[in-house]
């Protein structure tokens, strides 16, 4: 049976931090420049778009890591005898 290489939530957490913190402050930029009286429809789409970019970044990057350990685990064979490159062959 195979083990299949797992990404770390740890990692990912640490990737999307900074990522998080930015659309945090984003989000509240747009909630906070929607008018009284109209925050909602002031707002929605703009928080809307910001969370969806989000979402994209975070799943392309848990898939990154993802890829990354199973790159990590990977463990090469040594190259057969026969597809050894041939020393260079003097000129002239």
């Amino acid at each position: 049976m195979s083990v299949e290489a797992t990404l770390s939530a740890e990692a990912l957490l640490e990737q999307l931090r900074g990522r998080f913190e930015q659309l945090c402050r984003d989000v509240a930029g747009a909630v906070n420049q929607a008018p009284a009286g109209h925050v909602i429809n002031g707002s929605e789409h703009k928080v809307r778009d910001l969370l969806a970019v989000f979402r994209q970044a975070t799943y392309q990057t848990a898939l990154q890591l993802r890829t990354d350990a199973a790159q990590a685990a990977f463990s090469p064979s040594e190259t057969p005898p026969d597809t050894k490159i041939p020393p260079e062959q003097g000129t002239g």
